[in-house]
């Protein structure tokens, strides 16, 4: 897609307001790591990756505001208020603590070099995240069939990445194999991701996308319309639970019920092998006036009482694979994730050694 998630332009960072579109397309320029902290604890921007890619820019733009021998204690600040932005997305802390280790490395050479660095290790990030999304969508595309009609909720595109998407990466990849991929995508209340973003993603690539409410899924699988399902995920535990936006799990245990395949599309940086299942995935309560409004327009009464849990989780049990960017986890899911894992940590490391040297 043309446009732009989340990038750095001239020492800014500068995001594409997701809470305006598909209505309208509005760029925001960040100057302030403060205001990067807001964006994407206001859903300026939101996606597990590209949540992640935003909060590394921001703390190298915060980085510049590091000053004389107090800036280790200052830098701890910064990663402090990145990661008090949203609890659930384990990438955001993947970021930061990548983003602590180059700093840590370096924290002997002048800030000046030390703000170089991070703002390089933020922009690899950027350049990782879309390889990853396109190996994942390769890996993923071979598990559809010629013909197939997919369910998705919630957005998981080039949105809520750094570019291509995770779930949609996989449909993406799938029509460049000269698949015949359809979409069934989920409006996603509270926040219409599906409606909003999804829906306008695929129409944008020229996918056949056909717009359902939440609670039309289960009727549809039951009339033999979707062929299997795939999401994105915002923390896969190291047993294979999957964190998801809120619905996903009903959506899983419909399509085990009629024996329609549920797959997970996530890189290895969503995988939280600390995290030894489910019931340890925090999850986050949003503001109440995501369910009493729509659009700002009230849809309740005053008054009521109201939870709005922005994830919910999906058993190991109920997802028939789960696709990274190094390969497709199957259960047993932990020995497979963590093989896939350690598989990825050398390229990483790889990686980061190549630009280490490219940097010097």
């Amino acid at each position: 897609m043309a446009i732009k998630t989340v990038e750095w332009r001239n020492g800014s960072v500068v995001m594409v307001d997701q809470r305006l579109l598909p209505n309208r397309e509005v760029y925001r320029v960040y100057r302030d790591y403060r205001e990067v902290a807001d964006g994407i604890r206001t859903m300026v921007v939101r996606g597990a990756p590209a949540i992640g890619v935003a909060a590394a820019m921001g703390l190298a733009l915060g980085a510049r505001t590091l000053r004389g021998r107090t800036h280790a204690t200052g830098f701890e600040r910064l990663c402090k208020v990145f990661a008090a932005t949203r609890p659930t997305a384990v990438n955001l802390f993947w970021a930061i603590e990548r983003m602590r280790r180059v700093y840590q490395q370096n924290r002997q050479r002048s800030l000046d070099t030390i703000c170089t660095l991070l703002e390089r290790e933020a922009l690899a990030m950027h350049e990782e995240d879309v390889a990853a999304n396109r190996a994942m969508g390769r890996f993923g595309a071979e598990l559809l069939p010629r013909t197939v009609t997919v369910l998705t909720h919630c957005n998981a595109g080039a949105l809520a990445t750094a570019g291509y998407g995770t779930a949609l990466g996989v449909i993406r990849a799938a029509r460049e194999a000269g698949k015949r991929v359809s979409v069934i995508a989920c409006e996603t209340r509270p926040f219409l991701q599906g409606a909003r973003l999804t829906a306008w993603e695929l129409m944008h690539d020229r996918i056949p996308v056909t717009l359902i409410t939440d609670n039309m899924a289960a009727h549809f699988m039951a009339r033999g319309e979707i062929d299997c399902v795939v999401v994105g995920a915002d923390r896969v535990a190291a047993n294979g639970d999957v964190a998801n936006k809120i619905g996903t799990y009903a959506h899983a245990v419909v399509a085990r019920r009629h024996g329609i395949p549920f797959y997970v599309a996530a890189p290895t940086s969503t995988v939280d092998l600390a995290c030894k299942d489910g019931s340890g995935i925090p999850i986050e309560e949003r503001p109440r006036d995501e369910v009493t409004h729509v659009l700002g327009q009230r849809i309740a009464p005053k008054g009521v009482k109201v939870h709005n849990p922005a994830f919910d989780v999906t058993p190991a049990s109920l997802v028939t694979a789960i696709v990274t960017e190094v390969g497709v986890a199957r259960a047993p899911y932990r020995g497979a994730l963590r093989r896939l894992v350690r598989r990825q940590e050398p390229e990483r490391a790889g990686a980061a050694r190549r630009a280490s040297g490219a940097r010097r």
